[in-house]
């Protein structure tokens, strides 16, 4: 007997099938059947790796040539061209196409469709569409009123008559005429066409298909255990005994075979990659450092250092004209606007363009004194000339 109470919450553990031992043949053909598959193996992962090794390569040598003959130029060429272009023909645009027709929503049809349309019709409806609205809406309403109260009385007279002369014979017809005529005609309708269906179902039909079904049920057990013991069990027991520890097998001679030919694959590549290094590699990192890179210095210091200051200063000047011309065109609409509508002349305060702002010198101090002129030329306090310096300015 069991004394301990057991917990009903805990269901309890769940069986663990013990490890079914190895048969002698799996320990015997697994040596050789992963030393088969290692020499098959090897080749193809090294081809493998090396095609992976390549299609790396071969993908960042694509990505920068693409970047530098496609995407660089793309991003210039929207920059410095589709965008300064782009905002050009939208400042055009606006001021071409959208500002007149907001000035003339503003300034002209707005007015007119409020005091010439809007205030009339607000000023009619309250003086005279409403006040008119209301005397009919209470004509309306006595009259139908009037006209309700005349159909009720028609309505009332109508249905007492239809009552009395068609509703009440109809009630007495159907309930002491055709109910007990159709009573009868069910009834004997049952008799003549519905009973003999039935007693025949239940005693003739019913008995012969329970009888069918059960012989049926029988032969199809029968068939089921010919097919289970003849056809199943033997084919079962090939795949449990022979075809899964088979499978099993080869999938773990593949396995690690496929780990091993990539421990192969991967010294035989440090192996290359040392022979390429000493071979290639430190000839052209030393000539890259002891020839390339000093001629590259002097070129970048002597030749595109010059061209790329001159570039910039002719950015800086070409930017100038373009401002002055916009101001230009800016001044140009501001007057041309005020010419057409008028008004005083800080209406459209002119902005006032950036100055260069030139470096502050210091002024030089005026000799013989301990302020500062303002106008005075900058010069050093121990100039020997003659003359006051405040005066050069």
């Amino acid at each position: 007997m069991d004394f301990e109470k057991q917990p009903h919450s805990q269901p309890p553990a769940p069986r663990r099938e013990a490890p079914q031992g190895e048969g002698c043949l799996t320990a015997v053909i697994r040596i050789p059947v992963r030393l088969v598959v290692l020499v098959l193996v090897v080749p193809v992962r090294m081809v493998w790796d090396l095609l992976a090794v390549c299609g790396k390569a071969v993908g960042r040598a694509l990505a920068a040539v693409f970047r530098l003959l496609v995407v660089t130029p793309l991003v210039w060429l929207y920059g410095n061209v589709l965008l300064p272009v782009t905002k050009a023909l939208g400042y055009v645009a606006h001021a071409v196409l959208i500002m007149p027709w907001v000035l003339l929503w503003k300034y002209v049809v707005v007015p007119v469709a409020r005091y010439g349309i809007v205030v009339p019709a607000v000023w009619l409806y309250r003086r005279v569409l409403a006040p008119a609205g209301r005397g009919l809406a209470w004509l309306g309403r006595t009259a139908g009123h009037a006209l309700a109260a005349v159909a009720r009385a028609v309505g009332t007279a109508v249905a007492g008559v239809v009552r009395t002369l068609v509703v009440v014979p109809l009630v007495w017809l159907y309930t002491y005429v055709l109910t007990p005529v159709g009573r009868g005609l069910g009834w004997l309708g049952k008799a003549l066409f519905v009973w003999p269906w039935v007693a025949l179902w239940g005693h003739v039909l019913a008995p012969l298909g329970r009888g069918v079904a059960w012989l049926a049920a029988g032969l199809r057990r029968g068939v089921i255990w010919c097919v289970m013991t003849v056809l199943v069990a033997p084919v079962a027991w090939l795949w449990r005994a022979v075809l899964v520890p088979v499978g099993r097998e080869i999938a773990a001679a593949f396995g690690h075979a496929w780990r091993i030919a990539g421990y192969i694959s991967r010294a035989v590549g440090r192996a290359l990659k040392w022979l390429g290094w000493n071979l290639v590699g430190r000839p052209v990192r030393w000539v890259w450092l002891s020839v390339c890179t000093p001629v590259g210095h002097w070129v970048r210091d002597t030749l595109w250092a010059p061209v790329g200051r001159a570039a910039a200063e002719a950015g800086r000047a070409a930017r100038g004209v373009l401002r002055s011309a916009r101001e230009t065109v800016r001044q140009a609409r501001r007057d041309a606007w005020r010419a057409l509508v008028g008004g005083p002349a800080d209406t459209w305060p002119a902005e006032r363009p950036a100055e260069a702002v030139e470096p502050v010198r210091a002024p030089a101090r005026t000799l013989g004194s301990k302020t500062t002129a303002p106008s005075a030329a900058p010069a050093s306090e121990t100039s020997l000339l003659g003359g006051n310096p405040a005066k050069q300015g």
